[in-house]
């Protein structure tokens, strides 16, 4: 099969039993590359969204990244011009759209006010984690947003579809920050038995050939976040990037004793606060707390991160790592289909 003028984010066919091809929104329909960068707590912020979205994939930050709240405003105003200026200059190629991505947690005092600001910039793509609520799809949906839902089973995702949804993320084992713990093969069978909409893939994915397997399973997307941590316009210190650079997928703890959900992190900064990352005592998750500072503290001296670290050897740009990716994919891809 020649794949070799195929727009990368076609050129593999998915196997999905008798559904057909996914059903993408406008927002998702027409990426240069078939990638989703991942929110990361602490980490993203919006040079590094304005850096993705103009390498061709969708860039993503959590808004509670902003702190102040007050800020938000302010970096949806600077990824929103800086973006349509960009589109403005570059008609033939332009950029991929930016997500926000909503914690949908009782705890999380700052939703409500978030959404607004989100829905006064016309955010294009939302993002939301630990909470289906029918009232914040609709928010998104009064302007044409698209929803993408964090599930980590089958019955989450049934659940997140039939609240509003668009389309859902699925968080399978090896995945950064919070984690799911299914095999990807699993998780991706059985939601492609039902759903034929958008849906991205989670989990230890950090190079071109990673993403073209993603493909291959059913997803549409590859959703890329702790190889991002290693890049310039990261907001990580320099000792967390060169770790994600040093370390590998052995050095990686899934524990839910920071926030009260199961994550992996990395063991070296586990160590370094003290802890035995092979004896760590289980945390209750009616803990859980992502107002005001605690969970940033939490992340900010615990240093999230997925199993795909191996395939990253040094810290570049955000624009060189998705030009490396995008070799990688087409390498991966004609040796797949020669």
């Amino acid at each position: 099969m020649d794949t070799s003028t195929q727009p990368l984010n076609t050129a593999f066919p998915h196997l999905k039993g008798d559904l057909p091809m996914s059903i993408l929104p406008g927002a998702l329909a027409h990426l240069p590359l078939p990638i989703i960068g991942s929110p990361l707590f602490i980490v993203s912020n919006p040079k590094l969204v304005i850096a993705q979205c103009i390498a061709g994939v969708v860039g993503s930050m959590p808004a509670l990244n902003a702190r102040p709240a007050s800020q938000l405003d302010e970096w949806l105003a600077e990824i929103t011009e800086t973006l349509a200026a960009y589109n403005l200059a570059h008609p033939d190629k332009p950029a991929a759209p930016y997500a926000i991505n909503q914690i949908v947690h009782k705890s999380n005092d700052r939703l409500e006010q978030d959404m607004a600001v989100c829905v006064k910039y016309k955010v294009p793509i939302y993002i939301t984690s630990l909470g289906a609520r029918e009232d914040i799809f609709a928010a998104a949906h009064s302007h044409g947003g698209v929803v993408l839902h964090d599930i980590i089973n089958n019955s989450f995702a049934r659940k997140a579809i039939e609240k509003g949804a668009d389309g859902l993320i699925a968080v399978a084992a090896g995945a950064g920050g919070h984690a799911g713990v299914k095999s990807p093969f699993a998780l991706i069978q059985e939601i492609r038995q039902w759903f034929n909409g958008p849906v991205a893939l989670s989990g230890a994915i950090a190079s071109g050939g990673a993403v073209l397997a993603a493909q291959a399973m059913g997803a549409d997307f590859a959703y890329i976040g702790s190889a991002f941590i290693a890049t310039a316009e990261a907001r990580a210190s320099d000792a967390y990037k060169q770790a994600i650079v040093d370390c590998n997928s052995d050095d990686v703890v899934l524990t839910n004793l920071f926030t009260g959900v199961h994550g992996n992190y990395l063991a070296p900064s586990i160590r370094n606060a003290g802890l035995d990352p092979a004896n760590l005592p289980e945390s209750d998750p009616s803990k859980m707390n992502f107002g005001g500072d605690i969970a940033a503290k939490a992340w900010k001296d615990i240093w999230g991160c997925g199993q795909g670290i191996g395939a990253i050897d040094k810290v570049q740009t955000a624009g060189e790592f998705i030009a490396q990716l995008q070799r990688e994919y087409e390498t991966a891809r004609h040796r797949v289909c020669a």
